[in-house]
């Protein structure tokens, strides 16, 4: 439409959109369904001033080119972006031919290049044919649009790739997240992983990158490192100028002439004090006056200059690689020559990433500074189970952290969130990872799940127990999740609250317990007796491999947690009738500010008493019992008395119900909560998976509108949720319970098969 009305008119389409855009609201409206995509963007703001909604096209698009319905499209606040984010997905891997719909088939349109601004999260799948993509050089602009919007970056599946593929990869990340906004790197289901390209991805998550002579694994350096390079040159060519004034008058004055500085040109003999050197790269690669030895030896037994991978690893060069290092001088001319256009070879990125793993191994390095710049190296063997098995946590001499290099270093901006699903990680891998975390000042949230830690995870402790010490630490959400737990939940629990005591946000879950009950790592000390600082913890969720919940051991993590403002205990086991009533008092006494508790598949059928003293508990505003099989074995005066308590309790905003068997009959029951005597606040109700018949929720339905009318129309109810019920038995009933509902608060349901469920279920019987 556009292309013909600028060519009838001999008139520039930017000159002909301003014409359109400009016209009255009721003929743009007609206009908007007849757009491309790609006029359909840009008219969102004469929309906007027209105050028209584009969203209903965006949704219609939607249906009619992505032909799926989104996950959790009730949530989904903008079309618009949803429709383009998942556009650009489908392009850059080849799922979407662009030539399918005439909306997306237009000459202006460049598909990657006007939908990369919307995208705030992405996929990189199998061979990570998206990075090679976005790196190619007709892509320049896209990955530039990335780099200011992206925020979310994932992996999911990846398998082994070649060398040029990763270094495509490492462009890729240092534009995104060194140079970028990325604040989140997640990796979802990779079986085997590829140890080279996991630790790659981990470490240029953390800021590290090899830049110079690393900046081999591209054509050219990188173009904003130059500028800043440039700039900070500059800055130290003016301070080294201003401190050359000062000593030539000092030297006039004839005062201080032992404390006279070298030539100001030289930096000072140490890489440490270099107050913004480049990460992971020796500072005598670029400095030809500078007295440091920057030459190291490669796996291989060859020269690999400014080698660096000691600032990844608590470890040294090993003794024998140390002897082979020669005078600076010698070693000088060979990185300077390297610098100036000789570039690495390919497999250095292997060398990398493998002299990290070995050194890992290699024991605890302790450091102790001595005069004159010399450094002498205590070699401190460690016992096979100990939880400082040579990794950045362990405590030395030479500072909390223990990596006095990684400390010193410059580094690039970070990621605040690093989440790690079903990816399994090695000794190795966890000492790197914990090395990394030592100095991760950046990080807020650590997730780990199903990563096959077992005794690792003392390991990872030990990174972020130094990593808490550092004054600029912003860590604040740990999760932990597993197949197999190796001590006791809560031993664990208390192990990382000692450790971590700045934590907002604890979960640790695991399905079943060590295969060896009662099997401990050798030399692992217990931490059953682990003293717990008073801790900042707001959150904290238990998931039992069936264990049972034992208050006395919850008690020191309560009491140190005056804080805590939510609790989740699920698949745990009560060893006695009385043990859920010393955890009521107990969370009574020690924790003031709660406010959400949450049950989940713990057997409370035989704990009536307990539950009615939950639900009138003035402090919490949120109760879940979630398959906790309350009307298991229960009477009609229960559900009466779980209702006459709830009506009387005004600080109570959210019950969830799901799993309890209520039917239609105990569903029925529960809309006298809102019945005019009530003095409830009750705002969301979850009823989800009960066994709820469309009759049931009907006559429900029914009696909640009794009860508004009886009220003038006031009622506090807003959400319904109703997952995984029997609505599909009778489908025009269903739908006729779910119009009314509609009209009183927000519904939430799925369409569920219960019939198949059912035969799953008999199945699994």
């Amino acid at each position: 439409l556009f292309a013909l009305g600028a060519a009838a008119v001999s008139r520039s389409m930017a000159a002909l959109e301003r014409d359109v855009w400009a016209l009255p609201g009721h003929l743009l409206r007609g206009l908007l369904p007849l757009l491309t995509v790609f006029h359909l963007e840009r008219a969102e703001d004469a929309a906007r001033r027209a105050g028209l909604s584009t969203q209903p096209i965006w949704r219609k698009l939607w249906d009619d080119v992505m032909k799926i319905r989104p996950p959790n499209s009730e949530s989904i606040t903008c079309w618009r972006k949803k429709f383009l984010e998942t556009f650009f997905s489908n392009v850059l891997h080849g799922v979407l031919d662009v030539s399918s719909d005439w909306r997306l088939n237009d000459r202006h349109f460049s598909p990657l290049l006007h939908s990369s601004p919307h995208v705030s999260q992405l996929t990189l799948c199998n061979m990570l044919q998206g990075a090679v993509e976005l790196t190619a050089e007709h892509n320049h602009k896209v990955l530039e649009n990335l780099a200011g919007s992206l925020r979310i970056l994932k992996f999911q599946h990846l398998l082994s790739c070649d060398q040029s593929i990763k270094r495509s990869l490492v462009l890729l990340l240092h534009r995104l997240i060194h140079h970028g906004s990325v604040s989140q790197v997640s990796m979802y289901s990779w079986p085997v992983p590829d140890t080279v390209l996991l630790v790659l991805i981990l470490t240029m998550s953390a800021g590290f990158w090899r830049s110079g002579n690393a900046l081999a694994y591209h054509s050219s350096p990188c173009g904003l490192c130059r500028e800043e390079d440039k700039a900070q040159r500059q800055e130290s060519a003016q301070e080294g100028a201003e401190r050359g004034c000062d000593t030539e008058q000092e030297g006039h004055s004839g005062e201080n002439q032992k404390r006279s500085p070298k030539r100001t040109d030289a930096p000072t003999n140490s890489v440490l004090s270099r107050p913004r050197s480049p990460p992971l790269r020796n500072a005598a690669c670029e400095e030809t006056s500078s007295d440091v030895p920057c030459g190291h030896t490669s796996i291989q037994g060859g020269s690999s200059p400014c080698s660096s991978s000691e600032q990844l690893s608590c470890h040294p060069i090993p003794q024998k690689t140390r002897r082979r290092l020669k005078p600076a001088v010698g070693r000088k001319r060979r990185c300077l020559r390297r610098s100036r256009g000789h570039y690495a070879d390919p497999e250095d990125l292997y060398d990398f990433v493998f002299t990290v793993a070995r050194e890992n191994n290699l024991g605890l390095l302790d450091k102790t500074r001595t005069t004159e710049g010399e450094n002498t190296e205590n070699w401190t063997s460690s016992s096979p189970g100990s939880p400082c098995t040579g990794h950045a946590g362990c405590k030395k001499r030479g500072g909390p952290a223990g990596i006095l290099s990684l400390k010193a270093a410059h580094r690039f901006r970070s990621v605040s969130t690093l989440e790690l699903f079903s990816v399994p990680l090695t000794g190795e891998t966890c000492r790197t990872l914990s090395n990394l975390l030592s100095s991760w000042v950046s990080l807020e949230n650590l997730v780990l799940s199903y990563n096959g830690l077992n005794a690792n995870i003392s390991c990872i402790l030990s990174g972020l127990r130094a990593l808490s010490r550092h004054p600029e630490c912003r860590f604040r959400v740990l999760r932990v999740s597993d197949m197999f737990s190796h001590m006791p939940c809560m031993e664990l629990v208390r192990c990382i609250l000692s450790a971590l005591p700045q934590l907002h946000t604890l979960s640790v879950s695991f399905d079943l317990k060590n295969q060896l009950e009662g099997s401990r790592p050798e030399g692992n000390p217990s931490c059953d007796k682990a003293e717990i600082p008073e801790s900042c913890l707001e959150v904290l969720e238990i998931r039992f491999p069936r264990e049972p919940l034992h208050t006395a051991f919850l008690l020191p993590v309560l009491k140190s947690s005056k804080s805590l403002q939510q609790l989740s205990l699920d698949s745990a086991t009560l060893p006695c009738p009385q043990e859920l009533g010393l955890l009521l008092e107990v969370l009574k006494e020690c924790t003031p500010n709660l406010k959400k508790l949450s049950f989940h598949d713990v057997n409370l059928a035989e704990h009536q008493k307990e539950v009615l003293l939950l639900l009138q508990d003035p402090g919490l505003q949120e109760i879940t019992f979630s398959f906790c099989r309350l009307f298991e074995s229960s009477t009609a005066e229960f559900l009466s008395e779980i209702i006459n308590t709830v009506k009387r309790n005004s600080s109570l905003k959210s019950l969830k119900l799901p799993g309890n068997r209520l039917g239609n009959q105990r569903l029925v029951a529960l809309a006298d909560i809102f019945s005019e005597d009530s003095s409830s606040s009750l705002c969301q109700l979850d009823v989800s998976s009960n066994c709820i018949k469309p009759d049931g929720l009907l006559e429900f339905t029914k009696k909640l509108e009794g009860h508004i009318q009886q009220r003038g129309g006031q009622l506090p109810f807003t959400h319904l949720r109703l997952f995984q019920n029997w609505l599909d038995q009778d489908a025009e009933t269903a739908q006729e319970a779910l119009r009314r509902l509609k009209a009183v608060c927000s519904v939430v349901n799925d369409a569920w098969d219960s019939s198949q469920a059912f035969a799953d279920y008999i199945s699994v019987m």
